[in-house]
């Protein structure tokens, strides 16, 4: 018999239980298994949880999760086994061991098609082949095992996969894919120039939202070398820890109108507003706000609406009248999984990262987990498989 593989299922919007697939067989599926030691829960697997499902809404490759599935893309775990007669190599070409612990990009992508080749460092693919682990892959289509809310994952051939340097804790290397999305910020900075657009070194960021994404942005706003970080939320808890990883001003939404915080911002940009502002809450009616708090020729930065909330009306005079730029980030930088682990290396000591990570819940209490995971006194919730 089989060696058996246990995994907590979402069969329904709050519907979790536990099951037991068999170990991928890889004389017959071609790819490799991962023995899962951690892995987080992500915005989308507690929108997916509430039944909120369509995702890329507006492009050609929008997609609804795929019931019942295994949830589960950011995850950090040991090399268990790949193919007879296969040498898996990570993305960078190097070869991959049974035994050293790797990382793996969500996106499956075709490499073909006119994005794969002409924006490859994005996972852009349009093929009708695209898959997105912990999204797409229902436990129905053998072997099963497509995400990391498991014992054991399976990781077909194209699947991208990084090794995680041997001293990076894995309680920092099961953050990377999240801190892989904070690109968006690299892209503002890139946009600098003497004509003020992005921001420059001590420039401005304001980060609306300080859940696990919003605190990832705060982080790398002081990486890159921001000088004033304002972050909002609903939650002190939140907030309180958002100014232990850098922001020198936090301010709560439910204390405060729009008003004041568009002020207070102004206040705390010398009359200005802020070079960038990053929407990180997944809330619709933020966005008109965030504008308002954008300086002449800023940026603002929309990396929370991964699942489709909804739409809300925005005059776009006020863009305009302000040469804002806009710029949406659907995902992350496939190529950005070492520099993002190396970086997070570099800086290990100058940020409270033990602090990310609130909660650790076992596979059995995953239905637990992802319910603390959507209250205010919670920040990165973590699952360990194994």
């Amino acid at each position: 018999m089989a060696k058996q593989v246990k995994a907590a299922v979402i069969e329904g919007p709050g519907k979790i239980s536990i099951q037991h697939f068999p170990y991928p067989d890889l004389e017959k599926y071609e790819g490799a298994v991962l023995k899962v030691i951690q892995c987080g829960i992500c915005g989308t697997d507690k929108h997916s949880y509430r039944g909120e499902t369509r995702q890329n809404s507006g492009s050609d490759t929008e997609f609804n999760v795929a019931y019942p599935y295994i949830m589960g893309h950011e995850a950090v775990g040991i090399l268990d086994a790949v193919s007879p007669g296969v040498v898996r190599k990570d993305f960078y070409g190097e070869e991959i061991h049974v035994g050293e612990r790797i990382t793996f990009c969500p996106d499956i992508v075709c490499g073909e098609c006119y994005y794969c080749r002409t924006a490859s460092w994005y996972p852009w693919c349009e093929d009708p082949s695209r898959e997105c682990f912990g999204n797409t892959m229902s436990i129905t289509r053998e072997p099963s095992l497509f995400g990391a809310n498991a014992e054991y994952m399976f990781l077909p051939p194209k699947a991208y996969l990084y090794k995680v340097p041997d001293k990076l804790p894995d309680d920092m290397a099961v953050l990377t894919e999240l801190m892989c999305v904070t690109y968006s910020l690299d892209k503002a900075k890139e946009m600098f120039a003497f004509d003020g657009e992005g921001f420059e070194f001590g420039g401005s960021v304001v980060v609306l939202g300080c859940g696990p994404l919003g605190l990832a942005h705060v982080i790398k706003a002081r990486m890159l070398g921001a000088g004033t970080v304002i972050a909002t939320d609903i939650s002190d808890y939140k907030l309180n820890l958002a100014k232990e990883f850098g922001a020198d001003v936090v301010l709560n939404v439910r204390n405060t109108t729009a008003d004041e915080r568009v002020q207070m911002v102004r206040e705390a940009t010398h009359g200005l507003g802020a070079n960038v502002v990053c929407e990180c809450s997944g809330v619709p009616s933020v966005v008109p706000e965030g504008l308002r708090m954008v300086r002449k020729c800023g940026v603002f930065l929309e990396v929370g609406m991964y699942v489709d909330m909804g739409g809300i009306p925005i005059n776009m005079a006020e863009v305009t009248g302000k040469n804002i730029r806009i710029i949406g980030m659907n995902n992350h930088a496939a190529t950005g999984y070492r520099p993002t682990m190396e970086m997070m290396l570099r800086h290990q000591n100058d940020f409270p990262w033990k602090k990310f990570i609130s909660h650790k819940f076992k596979l059995d209490d995953y239905d637990e987990a992802i319910r603390v995971s959507q209250t205010d006194e919670s920040m990165k919730v973590v699952i360990e498989a194994n």
